[in-house]
Protein backbone atom coordinates (compact mmCIF):
# COMPACT_ATOMS: atom_id res chain seq x y z
CA UNK A 1 0.00 0.00 0.00
CA UNK A 2 1.58 3.71 -1.22
CA UNK A 3 0.94 6.69 1.61
CA UNK A 4 0.06 9.93 -0.07
CA UNK A 5 2.19 12.35 -0.75
CA UNK A 6 1.67 15.61 1.33
CA UNK A 7 1.05 18.93 -0.83
CA UNK A 8 2.85 22.27 -1.11
CA UNK A 9 -0.14 24.15 0.60
CA UNK A 10 -0.52 21.82 3.23
CA UNK A 11 2.82 21.91 4.26
CA UNK A 12 2.33 26.16 4.68
CA UNK A 13 -0.35 25.81 6.61
CA UNK A 14 1.16 23.82 9.23
CA UNK A 15 4.01 26.23 9.14
CA UNK A 16 1.97 28.80 9.43
CA UNK A 17 0.28 26.97 12.80
CA UNK A 18 3.49 26.41 14.15
CA UNK A 19 4.56 29.89 13.65
CA UNK A 20 1.67 30.93 15.53
CA UNK A 21 2.24 28.64 18.48
CA UNK A 22 5.70 30.01 18.66
CA UNK A 23 4.30 33.32 18.77
CA UNK A 24 1.72 32.92 21.17
CA UNK A 25 4.35 31.01 23.27
CA UNK A 26 6.73 33.90 23.19
CA UNK A 27 3.40 36.68 23.97
CA UNK A 28 2.78 34.33 26.76
CA UNK A 29 6.04 34.27 28.51
CA UNK A 30 7.15 38.37 28.53
CA UNK A 31 3.01 39.29 29.29
CA UNK A 32 4.34 39.39 32.92
CA UNK A 33 1.48 40.48 35.62
CA UNK A 34 -0.83 42.99 34.35
CA UNK A 35 -0.46 45.36 37.92
CA UNK A 36 2.90 45.81 36.96
CA UNK A 37 4.23 48.17 35.07
CA UNK A 38 6.24 47.19 31.72
CA UNK A 39 10.74 47.11 32.01
CA UNK A 40 12.17 49.98 30.06
CA UNK A 41 9.38 52.52 31.25
CA UNK A 42 10.74 55.33 32.68
CA UNK A 43 8.92 58.50 34.24
CA UNK A 44 10.83 61.69 34.08
CA UNK A 45 14.22 60.06 33.62
CA UNK A 46 13.08 57.37 36.62
CA UNK A 47 13.34 53.70 35.80
CA UNK A 48 9.75 52.66 37.01
CA UNK A 49 9.88 49.33 35.06
CA UNK A 50 8.70 46.16 36.95
CA UNK A 51 6.88 48.19 39.99
CA UNK A 52 3.46 48.16 40.51
CA UNK A 53 1.30 51.66 40.46
CA UNK A 54 1.62 52.37 44.06
CA UNK A 55 5.35 51.48 44.26
CA UNK A 56 5.88 53.62 41.21
CA UNK A 57 3.94 56.88 42.49
CA UNK A 58 5.54 56.27 46.23
CA UNK A 59 9.06 56.75 44.68
CA UNK A 60 8.15 59.58 42.36
CA UNK A 61 6.61 61.49 44.99
CA UNK A 62 9.76 60.68 47.69
CA UNK A 63 12.06 62.03 44.61
CA UNK A 64 9.54 64.89 44.02
CA UNK A 65 9.68 66.32 47.86
CA UNK A 66 13.40 65.68 47.89
CA UNK A 67 13.45 68.17 44.66
CA UNK A 68 11.13 70.81 46.49
CA UNK A 69 12.55 74.21 47.19
CA UNK A 70 15.71 73.23 44.36
CA UNK A 71 15.70 77.15 42.64
CA UNK A 72 16.41 77.33 38.62
CA UNK A 73 18.30 79.37 36.91
CA UNK A 74 17.63 80.91 33.76
CA UNK A 75 19.52 83.13 31.64
CA UNK A 76 19.68 85.06 28.25
CA UNK A 77 20.76 88.52 27.33
CA UNK A 78 22.97 88.81 30.42
CA UNK A 79 20.32 88.41 32.56
CA UNK A 80 20.13 86.51 35.26
CA UNK A 81 16.75 84.90 36.88
CA UNK A 82 16.15 82.60 39.75
CA UNK A 83 13.33 80.90 40.13
CA UNK A 84 11.44 78.05 42.31
CA UNK A 85 8.98 76.01 41.65
CA UNK A 86 6.71 77.00 44.62
CA UNK A 87 6.75 80.52 43.09
CA UNK A 88 4.61 79.38 39.88
CA UNK A 89 3.13 76.60 41.71
CA UNK A 90 4.41 73.86 39.24
CA UNK A 91 3.36 70.56 40.37
CA UNK A 92 3.23 67.31 38.35
CA UNK A 93 0.95 64.92 38.46
CA UNK A 94 2.79 61.77 39.03
CA UNK A 95 -0.27 59.87 39.53
CA UNK A 96 -1.41 60.17 35.91
CA UNK A 97 2.06 59.99 34.78
CA UNK A 98 1.93 56.56 36.19
CA UNK A 99 -1.20 55.87 34.44
CA UNK A 100 0.21 56.83 31.64
CA UNK A 101 3.37 54.16 32.33
CA UNK A 102 1.41 51.10 32.38
CA UNK A 103 -0.92 51.92 29.38
CA UNK A 104 2.77 51.62 28.01
CA UNK A 105 2.48 47.58 28.47
CA UNK A 106 -0.80 46.71 28.81
CA UNK A 107 -3.24 44.72 26.70
CA UNK A 108 -4.57 41.15 27.14
CA UNK A 109 -2.29 37.70 26.96
CA UNK A 110 0.21 37.38 24.33
CA UNK A 111 -0.65 41.02 22.85
CA UNK A 112 0.63 42.65 25.87
CA UNK A 113 3.89 40.73 25.52
CA UNK A 114 4.18 41.34 22.46
CA UNK A 115 3.51 45.16 23.93
CA UNK A 116 6.31 45.21 26.57
CA UNK A 117 8.50 43.32 24.14
CA UNK A 118 8.89 46.37 22.09
CA UNK A 119 8.90 48.67 25.58
CA UNK A 120 11.73 46.25 26.73
CA UNK A 121 13.83 46.84 23.72
CA UNK A 122 13.19 50.69 22.52
CA UNK A 123 12.16 51.92 26.03
CA UNK A 124 9.27 54.68 27.04
CA UNK A 125 10.03 57.81 28.79
CA UNK A 126 6.67 59.47 29.79
CA UNK A 127 6.66 62.77 31.10
CA UNK A 128 4.12 63.76 33.84
CA UNK A 129 1.59 66.16 33.08
CA UNK A 130 2.22 69.31 35.12
CA UNK A 131 -0.23 72.27 36.49
CA UNK A 132 0.61 75.82 36.67
CA UNK A 133 -0.18 79.16 38.10
CA UNK A 134 -1.05 80.94 34.72
CA UNK A 135 -1.08 84.31 35.97
CA UNK A 136 2.13 84.15 38.43
CA UNK A 137 3.64 82.51 34.81
CA UNK A 138 2.31 85.04 32.76
CA UNK A 139 3.43 87.96 35.39
CA UNK A 140 7.10 86.29 35.38
CA UNK A 141 7.13 85.89 31.73
CA UNK A 142 6.74 90.15 31.53
CA UNK A 143 9.34 90.45 34.02
CA UNK A 144 11.92 88.44 31.87
CA UNK A 145 11.07 90.02 28.81
CA UNK A 146 11.52 93.46 30.47
CA UNK A 147 14.95 92.46 31.44
CA UNK A 148 16.21 90.70 28.35
CA UNK A 149 14.41 92.64 25.94
CA UNK A 150 16.37 94.93 23.73
CA UNK A 151 15.13 96.66 20.83
CA UNK A 152 16.70 96.86 17.11
CA UNK A 153 18.76 100.04 16.49
CA UNK A 154 18.28 101.51 12.75
CA UNK A 155 20.68 102.57 11.25
CA UNK A 156 20.94 106.07 11.37
CA UNK A 157 22.56 109.90 10.23
CA UNK A 158 23.75 111.89 13.34
CA UNK A 159 24.95 115.59 13.24
CA UNK A 160 27.66 116.87 15.14
CA UNK A 161 27.76 121.23 14.45
CA UNK A 162 27.80 120.93 10.82
CA UNK A 163 29.08 117.58 10.16
CA UNK A 164 26.89 114.31 9.19
CA UNK A 165 27.89 111.00 10.26
CA UNK A 166 26.31 107.29 10.10
CA UNK A 167 25.51 105.29 13.15
CA UNK A 168 25.44 101.23 11.93
CA UNK A 169 22.44 99.60 12.76
CA UNK A 170 21.75 96.97 15.65
CA UNK A 171 19.99 94.04 15.74
CA UNK A 172 17.66 93.68 18.93
CA UNK A 173 16.58 90.25 20.63
CA UNK A 174 13.09 89.79 22.61
CA UNK A 175 12.15 86.78 24.64
CA UNK A 176 9.94 83.79 22.75
CA UNK A 177 7.47 83.79 24.77
CA UNK A 178 5.65 80.75 24.25
CA UNK A 179 9.08 78.82 23.83
CA UNK A 180 10.11 80.08 27.21
CA UNK A 181 7.42 79.31 29.52
CA UNK A 182 8.14 75.69 28.42
CA UNK A 183 11.21 75.90 29.11
CA UNK A 184 10.34 77.21 32.53
CA UNK A 185 7.65 74.83 33.44
CA UNK A 186 9.86 71.73 31.89
CA UNK A 187 12.45 73.11 34.61
CA UNK A 188 10.84 73.22 37.22
CA UNK A 189 8.87 70.67 36.95
CA UNK A 190 11.64 68.06 36.47
CA UNK A 191 13.29 65.46 39.37
CA UNK A 192 16.56 66.30 38.45
CA UNK A 193 16.58 70.11 37.63
CA UNK A 194 19.44 71.33 35.50
CA UNK A 195 22.42 71.87 37.88
CA UNK A 196 24.06 74.80 35.85
CA UNK A 197 21.92 77.67 34.22
CA UNK A 198 19.02 77.36 31.63
CA UNK A 199 19.18 78.98 28.43
CA UNK A 200 16.30 81.05 27.79
CA UNK A 201 14.47 81.03 24.26
CA UNK A 202 15.38 84.16 22.13
CA UNK A 203 14.27 85.65 19.06
CA UNK A 204 16.97 87.93 17.18
CA UNK A 205 15.25 90.93 15.93
CA UNK A 206 17.62 92.07 12.99
CA UNK A 207 17.26 95.89 11.68
CA UNK A 208 15.28 97.05 8.78
CA UNK A 209 17.63 100.09 8.08
CA UNK A 210 21.31 99.11 7.19
CA UNK A 211 24.09 101.44 6.61
CA UNK A 212 24.43 101.43 3.07
CA UNK A 213 21.07 102.57 2.76
CA UNK A 214 21.56 106.40 4.24
CA UNK A 215 24.87 106.57 2.18
CA UNK A 216 22.48 108.72 -0.22
CA UNK A 217 20.87 110.81 2.48
CA UNK A 218 23.91 111.59 4.42
CA UNK A 219 26.00 112.70 0.53
CA UNK A 220 22.30 114.93 0.49
CA UNK A 221 22.64 116.12 3.92
CA UNK A 222 26.09 117.19 4.05
CA UNK A 223 25.64 118.73 0.41
CA UNK A 224 22.91 121.21 1.91
CA UNK A 225 25.12 122.29 5.51
CA UNK A 226 28.16 123.28 2.57
CA UNK A 227 27.35 126.30 2.04
CA UNK A 228 24.76 129.18 3.53
CA UNK A 229 21.02 130.03 1.41
CA UNK A 230 19.72 133.07 0.60
CA UNK A 231 16.18 133.76 1.10
CA UNK A 232 14.35 136.34 -0.70
CA UNK A 233 10.83 137.80 -1.13
CA UNK A 234 10.96 140.98 -3.61
CA UNK A 235 13.78 143.00 -2.76
CA UNK A 236 14.72 141.45 0.54
CA UNK A 237 16.66 138.77 1.50
CA UNK A 238 17.54 137.29 4.31
CA UNK A 239 21.53 134.69 4.65
CA UNK A 240 20.91 131.49 6.19
CA UNK A 241 24.25 130.43 7.94
CA UNK A 242 25.13 127.05 7.87
CA UNK A 243 24.71 126.97 11.50
CA UNK A 244 21.18 127.59 10.65
CA UNK A 245 20.31 124.81 8.35
CA UNK A 246 21.86 122.70 10.48
CA UNK A 247 19.50 123.92 13.44
CA UNK A 248 17.24 123.59 9.86
CA UNK A 249 17.55 120.02 8.90
CA UNK A 250 15.92 116.88 10.06
CA UNK A 251 17.76 113.65 9.86
CA UNK A 252 15.72 110.57 8.42
CA UNK A 253 14.69 108.33 11.30
CA UNK A 254 12.47 105.45 12.26
CA UNK A 255 13.24 103.76 8.98
CA UNK A 256 13.01 106.60 6.60
CA UNK A 257 15.88 107.59 4.33
CA UNK A 258 14.90 110.95 3.23
CA UNK A 259 16.08 114.64 4.56
CA UNK A 260 14.05 117.80 4.54
CA UNK A 261 13.20 120.91 6.57
CA UNK A 262 11.19 120.18 9.64
CA UNK A 263 11.22 119.39 12.74
CA UNK A 264 10.71 121.13 16.54
CA UNK A 265 13.07 123.62 16.07
CA UNK A 266 12.21 124.56 11.90
CA UNK A 267 8.52 125.07 13.36
CA UNK A 268 9.90 127.63 15.48
CA UNK A 269 11.95 129.24 13.20
CA UNK A 270 9.37 129.28 10.78
CA UNK A 271 6.72 131.26 13.22
CA UNK A 272 9.50 133.72 14.20
CA UNK A 273 10.48 134.10 10.64
CA UNK A 274 6.64 134.45 9.46
CA UNK A 275 5.73 137.26 12.33
CA UNK A 276 8.64 138.87 10.05
CA UNK A 277 7.20 138.75 6.66
CA UNK A 278 3.34 138.69 7.46
CA UNK A 279 1.18 141.69 6.41
CA UNK A 280 -2.34 140.97 8.63
CA UNK A 281 -5.12 141.96 5.93
CA UNK A 282 -6.80 145.23 6.38
CA UNK A 283 -10.70 145.79 5.98
CA UNK A 284 -12.07 148.72 4.34
CA UNK A 285 -13.48 151.30 7.10
CA UNK A 286 -15.02 154.35 6.82
CA UNK A 287 -13.65 157.84 7.65
CA UNK A 288 -15.32 160.97 8.55
CA UNK A 289 -15.43 164.13 7.48
CA UNK A 290 -17.89 166.35 9.14
CA UNK A 291 -21.26 165.81 7.36
CA UNK A 292 -19.68 163.44 4.36
CA UNK A 293 -17.78 159.93 5.19
CA UNK A 294 -15.60 158.02 2.71
CA UNK A 295 -14.47 154.09 2.24
CA UNK A 296 -10.71 153.63 3.13
CA UNK A 297 -9.76 150.72 0.95
CA UNK A 298 -8.99 147.64 1.84
CA UNK A 299 -5.53 145.66 1.86
CA UNK A 300 -4.37 141.97 0.88
CA UNK A 301 -2.42 140.33 3.28
CA UNK A 302 0.33 138.02 3.01
CA UNK A 303 1.42 135.22 5.29
CA UNK A 304 3.83 132.51 5.15
CA UNK A 305 3.76 129.46 3.35
CA UNK A 306 6.12 127.25 5.58
CA UNK A 307 5.79 123.59 3.75
CA UNK A 308 6.16 125.34 0.40
CA UNK A 309 9.25 127.85 1.84
CA UNK A 310 10.95 124.71 3.40
CA UNK A 311 10.83 122.93 -0.09
CA UNK A 312 12.36 125.92 -1.45
CA UNK A 313 15.12 125.92 1.37
CA UNK A 314 15.84 122.26 0.85
CA UNK A 315 16.27 122.77 -3.04
CA UNK A 316 18.21 125.66 -2.86
CA UNK A 317 20.62 123.74 -0.34
CA UNK A 318 21.10 120.66 -2.53
CA UNK A 319 22.42 123.00 -5.36
CA UNK A 320 26.29 123.74 -5.36
CA UNK A 321 25.51 127.29 -7.06
CA UNK A 322 22.49 129.70 -7.24
CA UNK A 323 22.04 128.90 -3.55
CA UNK A 324 19.03 131.38 -3.42
CA UNK A 325 15.12 130.51 -2.27
CA UNK A 326 12.40 132.63 -2.53
CA UNK A 327 10.20 132.54 0.07
CA UNK A 328 6.60 131.27 -0.54
CA UNK A 329 3.47 133.45 0.65
CA UNK A 330 -0.07 133.31 0.11
CA UNK A 331 -2.33 135.88 0.29
CA UNK A 332 -5.08 136.54 2.32
CA UNK A 333 -8.04 138.42 1.53
CA UNK A 334 -9.96 141.44 3.87
CA UNK A 335 -13.19 139.96 5.94
CA UNK A 336 -14.75 143.54 4.35
CA UNK A 337 -13.57 144.20 0.66
CA UNK A 338 -13.17 147.81 -0.47
CA UNK A 339 -16.23 147.08 -3.09
CA UNK A 340 -18.55 145.96 -0.59
CA UNK A 341 -17.92 148.49 1.97
CA UNK A 342 -19.65 151.16 -1.07
CA UNK A 343 -21.96 148.57 -1.74
CA UNK A 344 -23.18 149.13 1.74
CA UNK A 345 -24.40 153.04 0.60
CA UNK A 346 -22.80 154.79 4.22
CA UNK A 347 -22.59 158.36 2.40
CA UNK A 348 -23.51 160.92 4.77
CA UNK A 349 -25.12 161.70 8.47
CA UNK A 350 -28.30 159.95 9.76
CA UNK A 351 -28.20 161.15 13.04
CA UNK A 352 -25.46 162.79 15.57
CA UNK A 353 -25.78 164.56 18.97
CA UNK A 354 -22.59 166.20 21.35
CA UNK A 355 -22.70 166.29 24.80
CA UNK A 356 -20.05 167.94 27.14
CA UNK A 357 -18.23 166.43 30.04
CA UNK A 358 -16.29 167.60 32.93
CA UNK A 359 -15.17 165.95 36.28
CA UNK A 360 -12.64 164.09 38.18
CA UNK A 361 -9.51 162.15 35.76
CA UNK A 362 -11.15 158.49 36.10
CA UNK A 363 -14.28 159.70 34.96
CA UNK A 364 -13.16 161.88 31.73
CA UNK A 365 -10.95 158.35 31.30
CA UNK A 366 -13.70 156.22 31.81
CA UNK A 367 -15.50 158.00 29.04
CA UNK A 368 -12.82 158.17 26.35
CA UNK A 369 -12.64 154.44 26.98
CA UNK A 370 -16.25 153.57 26.64
CA UNK A 371 -16.25 155.77 23.76
CA UNK A 372 -13.34 153.88 21.60
CA UNK A 373 -14.91 150.73 22.52
CA UNK A 374 -18.44 151.74 20.70
CA UNK A 375 -16.37 153.89 18.10
CA UNK A 376 -16.72 152.21 14.19
CA UNK A 377 -18.99 149.70 14.76
CA UNK A 378 -21.27 148.56 11.81
CA UNK A 379 -25.15 147.91 12.40
CA UNK A 380 -26.92 145.87 9.59
CA UNK A 381 -30.11 146.78 8.28
CA UNK A 382 -32.55 145.41 10.43
CA UNK A 383 -30.20 144.13 13.24
CA UNK A 384 -30.09 145.47 16.54
CA UNK A 385 -27.12 147.59 18.74
CA UNK A 386 -26.76 146.48 21.97
CA UNK A 387 -24.58 148.70 24.50
CA UNK A 388 -24.01 146.20 26.71
CA UNK A 389 -22.87 143.33 24.00
CA UNK A 390 -20.35 145.63 22.19
CA UNK A 391 -18.98 147.17 25.25
CA UNK A 392 -18.97 144.10 27.43
CA UNK A 393 -18.91 144.13 31.10
CA UNK A 394 -16.79 147.48 32.61
CA UNK A 395 -14.11 145.67 34.65
CA UNK A 396 -10.10 146.54 35.81
CA UNK A 397 -8.74 144.40 33.83
CA UNK A 398 -10.20 146.52 30.56
CA UNK A 399 -8.41 149.51 31.93
CA UNK A 400 -11.91 151.25 34.18
CA UNK A 401 -11.43 153.01 36.99
CA UNK A 402 -13.23 154.02 40.14
CA UNK A 403 -15.16 157.31 39.66
CA UNK A 404 -18.83 158.79 40.65
CA UNK A 405 -22.03 156.69 39.57
CA UNK A 406 -25.40 156.55 41.37
CA UNK A 407 -26.31 153.48 42.78
CA UNK A 408 -29.45 153.20 44.68
CA UNK A 409 -30.67 156.29 44.36
CA UNK A 410 -27.16 157.80 45.88
CA UNK A 411 -23.97 159.23 44.33
CA UNK A 412 -21.24 157.23 45.12
CA UNK A 413 -18.05 155.92 43.27
CA UNK A 414 -18.13 152.64 41.15
CA UNK A 415 -15.74 151.01 38.60
CA UNK A 416 -16.88 152.65 35.25
CA UNK A 417 -18.23 156.14 36.29
CA UNK A 418 -18.86 157.97 33.46
CA UNK A 419 -20.09 155.16 30.85
CA UNK A 420 -23.80 156.58 31.00
CA UNK A 421 -22.47 159.72 29.30
CA UNK A 422 -21.46 157.77 26.32
CA UNK A 423 -24.65 155.62 26.34
CA UNK A 424 -26.99 158.97 27.18
CA UNK A 425 -24.85 161.06 23.89
CA UNK A 426 -25.89 157.22 21.84
CA UNK A 427 -29.24 157.72 22.40
CA UNK A 428 -29.91 161.29 21.86
CA UNK A 429 -28.16 160.41 18.03
CA UNK A 430 -30.59 157.47 17.51
CA UNK A 431 -33.25 159.44 18.93
CA UNK A 432 -32.30 162.22 16.31
CA UNK A 433 -32.36 159.77 13.29
CA UNK A 434 -35.92 158.56 14.27
CA UNK A 435 -34.54 155.09 14.85
CA UNK A 436 -36.78 152.56 17.09
CA UNK A 437 -35.40 152.63 20.86
CA UNK A 438 -35.90 148.94 22.12
CA UNK A 439 -34.56 149.93 25.54
CA UNK A 440 -34.01 153.13 27.19
CA UNK A 441 -33.41 153.39 31.27
CA UNK A 442 -33.73 157.08 32.50
CA UNK A 443 -31.25 157.83 35.61
CA UNK A 444 -32.50 157.00 39.38
CA UNK A 445 -31.73 161.14 39.87
CA UNK A 446 -32.02 163.77 37.44
CA UNK A 447 -29.16 165.42 36.10
CA UNK A 448 -29.27 168.75 34.69
CA UNK A 449 -26.54 168.56 31.88
CA UNK A 450 -28.37 166.33 29.77
CA UNK A 451 -31.16 166.87 27.88
CA UNK A 452 -34.30 166.66 30.02
CA UNK A 453 -35.94 163.82 30.08
CA UNK A 454 -33.55 162.37 27.50
CA UNK A 455 -30.95 160.64 29.45
CA UNK A 456 -30.27 156.86 29.75
CA UNK A 457 -28.39 154.83 32.09
CA UNK A 458 -26.97 151.10 31.36
CA UNK A 459 -25.49 148.77 33.97
CA UNK A 460 -23.91 145.50 32.59
CA UNK A 461 -25.37 142.94 32.29
CA UNK A 462 -29.13 144.18 33.29
CA UNK A 463 -29.87 147.65 32.53
CA UNK A 464 -29.55 148.04 28.37
CA UNK A 465 -29.56 150.21 25.67
CA UNK A 466 -30.75 149.24 22.57
CA UNK A 467 -32.25 150.14 19.25
CA UNK A 468 -33.01 148.84 15.92
CA UNK A 469 -31.56 149.96 11.98
CA UNK A 470 -34.52 150.34 9.90
CA UNK A 471 -33.34 152.26 7.58
CA UNK A 472 -33.07 149.35 4.84
CA UNK A 473 -29.28 150.15 5.12
CA UNK A 474 -25.92 149.73 6.81
CA UNK A 475 -25.33 152.10 9.98
CA UNK A 476 -21.96 153.59 10.88
CA UNK A 477 -21.73 154.63 14.57
CA UNK A 478 -18.47 156.85 14.70
CA UNK A 479 -17.37 158.63 18.24
CA UNK A 480 -15.55 161.61 18.21
CA UNK A 481 -13.47 162.84 21.68
CA UNK A 482 -12.34 165.99 22.93
CA UNK A 483 -11.06 167.10 26.18
CA UNK A 484 -14.65 168.03 27.35
CA UNK A 485 -17.45 166.80 24.57
CA UNK A 486 -18.39 163.93 22.64
CA UNK A 487 -19.90 163.45 19.76
CA UNK A 488 -21.81 160.56 18.54
CA UNK A 489 -22.38 160.20 15.00
CA UNK A 490 -24.29 157.68 13.07
CA UNK A 491 -23.46 157.34 9.07
CA UNK A 492 -25.87 155.67 6.17
CA UNK A 493 -27.71 156.28 3.40
CA UNK A 494 -29.88 159.91 4.29
CA UNK A 495 -33.30 159.25 5.35
CA UNK A 496 -34.97 162.65 5.00
CA UNK A 497 -36.58 161.66 8.49
CA UNK A 498 -37.22 164.36 10.68
CA UNK A 499 -37.85 164.77 14.19
CA UNK A 500 -40.35 166.83 16.31
CA UNK A 501 -39.96 166.11 20.00
CA UNK A 502 -42.19 167.98 22.30
CA UNK A 503 -40.82 167.82 26.18
CA UNK A 504 -43.03 167.75 29.24
CA UNK A 505 -42.05 170.33 31.90
CA UNK A 506 -40.57 168.80 35.20
CA UNK A 507 -43.33 168.10 37.86
CA UNK A 508 -41.77 168.22 41.63
CA UNK A 509 -43.50 165.48 44.03
CA UNK A 510 -43.25 167.09 47.37
CA UNK A 511 -39.91 168.62 49.11
CA UNK A 512 -36.80 166.51 49.51
CA UNK A 513 -36.27 164.67 52.26
CA UNK A 514 -34.01 166.19 54.92
CA UNK A 515 -30.33 164.29 56.22
CA UNK A 516 -28.93 165.86 59.40
CA UNK A 517 -26.10 165.03 60.92
CA UNK A 518 -23.93 166.51 64.24
CA UNK A 519 -21.14 168.82 63.20
CA UNK A 520 -19.59 168.56 67.12
CA UNK A 521 -17.72 171.71 65.24
CA UNK A 522 -20.71 173.92 65.15
CA UNK A 523 -22.48 176.01 68.11
CA UNK A 524 -25.40 174.38 69.80
CA UNK A 525 -28.38 175.67 67.68
CA UNK A 526 -26.14 176.78 65.14
CA UNK A 527 -27.36 174.79 60.96
CA UNK A 528 -25.51 174.76 57.67
CA UNK A 529 -27.02 173.60 54.58
CA UNK A 530 -24.86 171.43 52.43
CA UNK A 531 -27.05 170.74 49.69
CA UNK A 532 -30.83 171.69 49.72
CA UNK A 533 -31.73 168.71 48.01
CA UNK A 534 -33.98 167.87 45.04
CA UNK A 535 -37.42 166.58 45.55
CA UNK A 536 -38.39 163.26 43.25
CA UNK A 537 -39.71 164.63 39.39
CA UNK A 538 -41.45 163.42 36.59
CA UNK A 539 -41.15 164.55 32.98
CA UNK A 540 -41.90 163.02 29.39
CA UNK A 541 -40.58 163.14 25.96
CA UNK A 542 -42.83 162.38 22.96
CA UNK A 543 -40.54 161.66 20.29
CA UNK A 544 -42.87 162.11 16.13
CA UNK A 545 -40.54 160.81 13.08
CA UNK A 546 -41.88 161.72 9.61
CA UNK A 547 -40.61 160.75 6.42
CA UNK A 548 -39.33 162.53 3.84
CA UNK A 549 -42.20 163.60 2.09
CA UNK A 550 -43.89 164.62 5.62
CA UNK A 551 -45.85 161.19 6.06
CA UNK A 552 -45.72 160.30 10.00
CA UNK A 553 -43.91 157.39 10.35
CA UNK A 554 -43.79 156.62 14.41
CA UNK A 555 -44.77 158.44 17.70
CA UNK A 556 -42.99 157.13 20.47
CA UNK A 557 -42.81 159.04 24.33
CA UNK A 558 -40.21 158.19 26.82
CA UNK A 559 -41.41 158.50 30.99
CA UNK A 560 -38.67 159.69 33.38
CA UNK A 561 -39.33 159.63 36.64
CA UNK A 562 -36.46 160.92 38.76
CA UNK A 563 -36.21 159.39 42.82
CA UNK A 564 -35.34 163.00 45.55
CA UNK A 565 -32.16 163.76 46.28
CA UNK A 566 -31.95 164.47 50.26
CA UNK A 567 -31.66 167.93 51.70
CA UNK A 568 -28.37 167.42 53.71
CA UNK A 569 -28.22 169.58 57.08
CA UNK A 570 -25.14 169.88 59.25
CA UNK A 571 -26.56 170.72 63.18
CA UNK A 572 -24.44 171.96 65.83
CA UNK A 573 -24.33 169.67 69.38
CA UNK A 574 -27.57 169.89 71.83
CA UNK A 575 -27.49 172.63 74.52
CA UNK A 576 -25.92 171.25 77.58
CA UNK A 577 -28.24 171.03 80.63
CA UNK A 578 -27.40 173.00 83.59
CA UNK A 579 -26.02 171.08 86.71
CA UNK A 580 -28.23 171.07 89.66
CA UNK A 581 -26.30 172.26 93.15
CA UNK A 582 -25.65 169.12 95.34
CA UNK A 583 -27.89 169.86 98.87
CA UNK A 584 -25.62 170.55 102.30
CA UNK A 585 -25.09 167.37 104.25
CA UNK A 586 -27.40 167.44 107.37
CA UNK A 587 -25.77 168.26 110.80
CA UNK A 588 -26.41 166.11 113.75
CA UNK A 589 -25.32 167.43 117.28
CA UNK A 590 -25.14 164.92 120.16
CA UNK A 591 -25.38 165.92 124.17
CA UNK A 592 -23.55 163.92 126.70
CA UNK A 593 -25.64 163.21 129.52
Amino acid sequence: MRLPRSSPARSLGLFGLALVAAGLALGFAFAGSPTTIANGVRIDGVDVGGMDAGAAEALLEKRSAARAGRAVVFVGAGARIRIAPETLGVEPDWRAAVDAARRQGSGFGPLRGFRRIDVEVFGADVAPPVSVLRGALGYELQLIAKKVDRAQREAALVRHGTRISIVPGRAGVALDTKAAAATIVRALASLDPPAGRVQLPLRRIAPELRTAALASAARRARLVLSAPVRLRLGATSWRLSRARLATLLELPSGGETAIRIGGTAAEHWFLRFGARVERPARDASFASHGDRVSVVPARAGLSLDPARTADAILAAALRTQNRVAQVAVETTAPTLTTAAARRMGITGVVGAYTTDYTGIPNRIHNVQLVAHLVDDKLIAPGAVFSFNQTTGARTAAKGFREAPVIIDGEVTTGLGGGVCQVSTTVFNAAFEAGLPILRRTNHALYISHYPQGRDATVDYPDLDLQFRNDTGHWLFLHTAVGATSLTVTLYGTPTGRRVVATTTPLVSHGAPPVKKTVDPTLKPGEKVVDDPGVPAMTTSVTREVYDASGGLLDTSVWYSSYVASPKLVRVGPPKAKPKKKAAAPATTTTRQP
